[in-house]
C-alpha cells in the first residue's frame, strides 16, 4: 500500500554522534504539536520520523517494531534512545495520502534550507490537514486521483432571544469554491450535523475554548467527533467580519461584485467566512485572487442524514474495511470511470434530493442508459475511461504548474468530444421527454464546450510535436521558434556524429553494433559504448579506447571523438530544454485561459459518469433493479415488493430472501418487527433505509415494484455502542440517539429503530420502548420500523389502528433452528435466544440451565399465589403502596425537571460540558434529600431506590 523499498535502496539515518546530538536538541525544542498531527523530516532523498510518530508509522507502514532504530543517549522518556524510522519517497507519499484522506491526520513537514551545514535549523516548510491539502497536493496527487474533496468549514454560533443561529462557511480550495449557510438549530445541533454530512466536511474551524466552559462549543466538539471531523481551534479574534466584504472582492471571480452578493446578508455566516479565509491564508496566495466562486447551501434541498444513519446504512467504506468493495453502498454503486465521477457519487449519496421533479429527471436519464446497453458500454469503455480529471488539471494550469503532458491529456480528451456527442445523439429513445432531458443535460452543453475548445485544439497542434508522443516525449515543435529550430539542427548533427563513431568503432573492433557493441546514454557516464564482459578483452591495452568501468551488464568505454560528440550533445540538449521552457510557459499561460470551460466540462462528465454507473449496476445486479414511483413529500404510501438489500445480495454464497414492505398513510405507519436473534430484523430495517435513499438519488432500486414517498430525513438507530471513555454507557448512548429522533423527526421522516431499551432492566426497558413507540405513533406519525424482543410491545397494535405487527420466521425441528428470513404479518412468540446459544456451541450444561430457568420463569407467571419474597415489583406490593409510590416518583421527577436550566434540558451526557453535568447532579442530590423521608417510608419507592 505504501510502496516497498526497492532492493539496494534501503534508507537509513546517516548521522554521526555530533549530528545526532544536534538533531535531538532541535527536535525536543520544537513547538508542541496538536493531537492527531504527524511530523516528518525531509532529508532530500528520504524522510524520517521520530518519537511517538516513529512508533506509529512503524506500526502502520511496516507492521513491525523492527523498523524502529534508536538514536542518541538513553533518557527517562526514551530508555533506549529516541525512536526513529525512515521512509523512502514512495513510502512517505503513500503514507501521507492515507493519513490525509483516510486517517484524518494533520501533517507537518520540516526541512533544512541548506544541506551544506550540518547544524542548519529545521524549519516548518509545509503543512496540510484533511480540509486543506494545497501545500502537498502537487507532491501527493500528481499521479494519483483525489477521490474525495478536501472540504474545510468554519462554524460560529450566536444566540439571541432564545434562538440559536449557526453561521457556517466552507471551502474547497482544490475547486476554488466558497460557500455559506445560516440556519436556526436546536441544542443538539442536528441541523449542523446534517450540514457536515451533506458536504463531507473533513475539518472544522471553531473558536478556542481553553477552559472548556462554553456549553455550545462543548456540544459542537462532541458532534464533530461523532461525525469523524477534525476540530481545529483558533483565536476568537479570527471570527471578525469587519473586512470580509473587501476580502471577498479580492478572492471572487471579477464577474461577481461582492457588494451585490445576497450572502452578505447572512451576518452570522460572515464571522465564519472571516475565520476560514484567515485559516487557509487565501489572501497571501496571489494565484487564488479572482478565482473563487461563492454559493449558498440550503439544507432543506436535500434529505437530512446524521452520523448514526450514515453508519447504520453503510453508505461509505470505512478505513480498514475487510468486507470488500460491495460492503458499502458507495462501493456497490461505484462503476464510475473518472475520479470526478467518483467524487460526485459521494456527494449524491450524502445529498439525496427532495425535489420530485429533479429525482424524476435523474430517473429518466438512468432509464435511458438501462434500455440502451450498447450506448452504455460504449460510453464507459471508450469515452469516459479516457477522460482526465479536468478539475485537478485546471488547478495545475491556474497555478502555472502544469506540464506539456497535462496540456496534451486535455487535448486528447477534447478530441473525443464530437464522437461522444454523436454517441449520445444516436441513442434510440421511445420517450420524447427522455430525449429532451438528454439534450438539456448533456448534448447541448457538450456541443457548446466542444466549439469553445476548437481554439485549444489549434494551440496544441501548432505548438506541440505530436509525433513524439509515441515515445512519451512531450516537446515543443522545433519549427515553432527559430532559436529552437537552430538548436534542433545542431542536435541532429551531434547525434549523427555519435552514430557515426559507433559504426566506426564497430568496424575497427569487428563487433556487430546491433548485438555486441551498444551505444547507450548511461546514467553516470553519459553517452558511451558498452560491450559484454566476454568481449571486454577487445579494448584492453588498445590505443584510443578509454575504459570507464565495469558493471553487471558489461564494460563501458569511450573514445576521444565519442566523448566530444557526447559533450556537444549534452550541452545542446540543455540549451534546447532551456529555450523550450520559456515556450512551455507561454503555452501553459494560453491554455489557462480555457480553465472556465474545463471546469464546467468536468461537471458534465462527472454527471454522465454517475448516471451511467447507476444504469450499469441497475441492469447487472443478480436481479435487475426497478424504477420506483416517486410521490411528493408528505403524501402517498411506501410500498416495496420483494425488496432486497443491494449489498448483501451480491455477496458470494448468499441467496437473499426478498421481503415486502407496506407503509400506508393513516393505516399502517408504525410497524413492530419481532422474531429471533439472527433472523434478519436488522437487515430488514437497513434495506428499507437503503432503498429509500437510493430512490432519492435517482437510482433504480432492488425490488420488483416500488412506490416511494419523498422523505425529509432518515433516522436510524440500529445498535448502540459504549462510549465509556466519555462516561457514557451503552444504554445512555442509546437514549441520546433516541432523543435525537424524537426531536428531529417529522411526519415525513423514515424512522428505523432496532432493539430499543435492551441496555437496562426488563421493566424499565419495556416501559421506555412502549412510551417512545406510543409517542412516535400519536405525535410524530412518521413511517417507522421498530424491531424488538419485547413481545408485550406488540399489544400496542390493539390500542392504535396505525400500528401493525410483523415477524421474522424461524422453524424448529429436532431441536435444530432454521432461520427462514421471511417477514410476515403476525407476532413472534419467542426470541429463540437459547437456540442461538446452542448454535454458538455453548457448553451443554449452560444450555440446560438456561432452558430450566426459562421454564421456571414462564411457570412463575401462571402461579396463583405470589409470596412476599417474590422479586417482581408489580406483584410484591399492594395496589395502594404502588400507586402512592408512583405518585412520589412523579413529584420527584417534576421537581428535578423544573429546576434544571432550560438550556440543559433534553441534552445527552455526550453533548454536555463537565460543569453542566456537575450542576445537574448537585440539583439531583438536593431534591433527593428533600424527598428522602417520603421515599424511605414507601416500600415500593424504597425497593426502586435499592435497585439503583
Amino acid at each position: 500500500m505504501y510502496g516497498k523499498e526497492p532492493a539496494g535502496e534501503k534508507t537509513s539515518l546517516d548521522m554521526d554522534n555530533a549530528a545526532e546530538v544536534n538533531f535531538i536538541r532541535q527536535f525536543e525544542n520544537l513547538p508542541k504539536k496538536l493531537d492527531g498531527t504527524i511530523r516528518l523530516f525531509d532529508r532530500v532523498n528520504y524522510y524520517s520520523c521520530h518519537g511517538e510518530d516513529a512508533i506509529l508509522i512503524a506500526s502502520i507502514v511496516y507492521n513491525t517494531s523492527n523498523a524502529i532504530k534508536f538514536i542518541g543517549s538513553k533518557t527517562k522518556k526514551w530508555p533506549l534512545g529516541l525512536p526513529s524510522v525512515t521512509l523512502n519517497q514512495n513510502a512517505a507519499k503513500g503514507f501521507l495520502r492515507d493519513a490525509l484522506t483516510a486517517r484524518q491526520m494533520k501533517i507537518e513537514i520540516y526541512s533544512q534550507e541548506g544541506t551544506g551545514r550540518p547544524n542548519q535549523p529545521w524549519l516548518l516548510t509545509r503543512q496540510a490537514s484533511p480540509g486543506n491539502i494545497s501545500q502537498l497536493e502537487d507532491l501527493l496527487f500528481t499521479n494519483h486521483d483525489l477521490l474525495t474533496s478536501p472540504i474545510v468549514m468554519a462554524i460560529k454560533v450566536m444566540t439571541k432571544d432564545g434562538v440559536r443561529t449557526v453561521g457556517a462557511a466552507f471551502a474547497d480550495v482544490s475547486s476554488r469554491e466558497l460557500g455559506v449557510a445560516e440556519f436556526a438549530d436546536n441544542d443538539l445541533f442536528s441541523n449542523t450535523e446534517s450540514l457536515l454530512i451533506q458536504l463531507s466536511v473533513k475539518e472544522c474551524i471553531i473558536q478556542a475554548d481553553d477552559k472548556r466552559t462554553d456549553y455550545d462549543l462543548a456540544k459542537i466538539r462532541t458532534m464533530l467527533e461523532r461525525c469523524g471531523v477534525i476540530a481545529t481551534e483558533t483565536r476568537a479574534s479570527e471570527f471578525n467580519p469587519k473586512n470580509v466584504e473587501q476580502d471577498l472582492n479580492r478572492l471572487l471571480n471579477p464577474k461577481h461584485a461582492a457588494q451585490s452578493l445576497p450572502q452578505l446578508n447572512l451576518k452570522t455566516a460572515l464571522y465564519s467566512v472571516s475565520a476560514l479565509i484567515s485559516h487557509l491564508s487565501l489572501l497571501t496566495d496571489a494565484t487564488t485572487h479572482g478565482s473563487f466562486s461563492l454559493r449558498t447551501h440550503d439544507l432543506s434541498q436535500h434529505m437530512k442524514l446524521d452520523a448514526s444513519a450514515l453508519s447504520a446504512l453503510n453508505l461509505l467504506p470505512t478505513p480498514g474495511d475487510i468486507g470488500g468493495k460491495n460492503s458499502s453502498l458507495y462501493g456497490l454503486l461505484n462503476r464510475c470511470k473518472t475520479p470526478q465521477g467518483q467524487r460526485l457519487l459521494r456527494v449524491w449519496l450524502k445529498q439525496p434530493l427532495v425535489n420530485k421533479h429533479e429525482i424524476e429527471r435523474r430517473q429518466s436519464l438512468v432509464e435511458t442508459f438501462v434500455e440502451d446497453a450498447e450506448a452504455r458500454r460504449t460510453l464507459q469503455s471508450v469515452y469516459l475511461k479516457v477522460m482526465p480529471d479536468f478539475s485537478r488539471l485546471s488547478k495545475r494550469l491556474q497555478r502555472r504548474m502544469a506540464s506539456l503532458e497535462d496540456v496534451v491529456r486535455i487535448y486528447q480528451a477534447v478530441l473525443r468530444l464530437p464522437e461522444l456527442i454523436d454517441t449520445l445523439e444516436g441513442i434510440q429513445l421511445d420517450k420524447e421527454d427522455c430525449k429532451i432531458i438528454i439534450n438539456e443535460v448533456f448534448v447541448n452543453q457538450l456541443k457548446e464546450y466542444s466549439t469553445a475548445l476548437e481554439g485549444y485544439i489549434e494551440l496544441v497542434e501548432s505548438t506541440i510535436d505530436l509525433n513524439e508522443l509515441g515515445s512519451h516525449n512531450y516537446v515543443i515543435k522545433s519549427d515553432f521558434d527559430d532559436t529552437l529550430q537552430s538548436i534542433k539542427d545542431q542536435l541532429i548533427q551531434a547525434r549523427d556524429g555519435l552514430d557515426s563513431e559507433h559504426e566506426r568503432v564497430g568496424r575497427e573492433l569487428g563487433l556487430d553494433i546491433e548485438k555486441k557493441l551498444h551505444l547507450e546514454n548511461q546514467q553516470v557516464y553519459g553517452y558511451c559504448l558498452r560491450v559484454t564482459k566476454a568481449e571486454a578483452s577487445v579494448i584492453r591495452n588498445k590505443r584510443g579506447y578509454i575504459e570507464l568501468g565495469t558493471q553487471k551488464s558489461g564494460t563501458y568505454f569511450t573514445t576521444s571523438a565519442l566523448k566530444e560528440f557526447a559533450s556537444s550533445y549534452q550541452d545542446l540538449s540543455r540549451s534546447y530544454s532551456k529555450a523550450q521552457d520559456s515556450l512551455v510557459k507561454e503555452v501553459v499561460e494560453i491554455a489557462s485561459t480555457y480553465i472556465p470551460v474545463f471546469e464546467t466540462l468536468d461537471t458534465v462528465i462527472a454527471n454522465l459518469d454517475v448516471i451511467v454507473s447507476f444504469a450499469d449496476i441497475s441492469i447487472s445486479a443478480p436481479i435487475p433493479y426497478v424504477k420506483p414511483i416517486i410521490k411528493e413529500m408528505g403524501s402517498g404510501n411506501c410500498i416495496i415488493k420483494e425488496g432486497r438489500h443491494p449489498c448483501l445480495e451480491v455477496q458470494d454464497e448468499v441467496t437473499f430472501i426478498p421481503n415486502d414492505v407496506e407503509f400506508l398513510r393513516d393505516t399502517a405507519e408504525f410497524q413492530i418487527v419481532s422474531g429471533p436473534n439472527m433472523g434478519g430484523k436488522s437487515t430488514y430495517l437497513r434495506q428499507v433505509g437503503v432503498i429509500a435513499l437510493m430512490s432519492q438519488i435517482g437510482c433504480f432500486v432492488p425490488a420488483t415494484e416500488a412506490e416511494m414517498p419523498i422523505f425529509d430525513c432518515v433516522l436510524a438507530r440500529v445498535g448502540a455502542g459504549d462510549s465509556q471513555l466519555k462516561g457514557i454507557s451503552t444504554f445512555m448512548a442509546e437514549m441520546l440517539e433516541t432523543a435525537t429522533i424524537l426531536r428531529t423527526a417529522t411526519s415525513s421522516s423514515l424512522l428505523l429503530i432496532d432493539e430499543l431499551g435492551r441496555g437496562t432492566s426488563t421493566y424499565d426497558g419495556f416501559g421506555l420502548a412502549w412510551a417512545i413507540s406510543e409517542y412516535i405513533v400519536t405525535k410524530i406519525k412518521a413511517f417507522s420500523l421498530f424491531a424488538t424482543h419485547f413481545h408485550e410491545l406488540t399489544t400496542l397494535a390493539h390500542q392504535n389502528p396505525t400500528v401493525r405487527n410483523l415477524q421474522v420466521k424461524a422453524r424448529i425441528q429436532d431441536k435444530d433452528i432454521t432461520f427462514l428470513y421471511t417477514v410476515e404479518p403476525g407476532v413472534s412468540g419467542q426470541s429463540y435466544g437459547i437456540h442461538v446459544a446452542e448454535l454458538a456451541k455453548f457448553p451443554e450444561s449452560v444450555v440446560k440451565m438456561a432452558k430450566r430457568k426459562a421454564d421456571e420463569l414462564e411457570d412463575f407467571g401462571d402461579d396463583a399465589e405470589v409470596t412476599p419474597d417474590d422479586s417482581n415489583p408489580f406483584t410484591k406490593y399492594s395496589r395502594e403502596e404502588t400507586e402512592e409510590g408512583t405518585k412520589i416518583v412523579k413529584q420527584f421527577l417534576n421537581a428535578w425537571s423544573s429546576r434544571v436550566p432550560s438550556s440543559s434540558k433534553d441534552s445527552g451526557v455526550d453533548e454536555k460540558s463537565q460543569a453542566t453535568l456537575e450542576e445537574e447532579l448537585a440539583i439531583l442530590r438536593e431534591i433527593a434529600a428533600e424527598y428522602r423521608d417520603q421515599i424511605e417510608a414507601n416500600p415500593y419507592t424504597r425497593s426502586l431506590l435499592d435497585s439503583f
